[in-house]
């Protein structure tokens, strides 16, 4: 994953060269998306049957790169959340700011009764 939203980049440009502070998120959060989210934030979150962001965490960084540290599990989905494509890291549980985001190299059609898990490793974020 290393595709960042226009809120970052902008966060980012005005903390390293226009001396505007940026408060780095407590908690950041993987969010599932049935479509491209794009820099802009305006792809379709899943939303519904039992569906909420969750907690992921990453290890140190190393040459530009970090992976998440821990699985991140998804709530048992009580009614279809459809094709999982993409994926987008928040700084909040329900609204806030989109962090980063990316496809998914295998899409996931998510039915009632299922319950994704996303292992520790599987997501990497890099800046190029």
């Amino acid at each position: 994953m290393t595709a960042m939203s226009d809120f970052l980049e902008n966060a980012l440009v005005n903390a390293t060269l226009r001396g505007i502070s940026y408060t780095t998120p407590t908690s950041v959060y993987l969010a599932l998306y049935t479509s491209d989210p794009t820099d802009a934030k305006t792809g379709t979150e899943v939303t519904g049957g039992g569906y909420a962001r969750q907690v992921i965490t990453f290890a140190a960084p190393s040459n530009g790169a970090s992976a998440s540290s821990a699985d991140v599990l998804f709530p048992v989905a009580t009614a279809g959340w459809g094709t999982v494509t993409h994926i987008a890291i928040f700084d909040a549980a329900t609204a806030g700011n989109m962090l980063y985001y990316g496809p998914l190299l295998t899409t996931k059609s998510i039915a009632t009764n299922d319950q994704l898990k996303v292992a520790a490793g599987d997501i990497t974020v890099t800046l190029t």
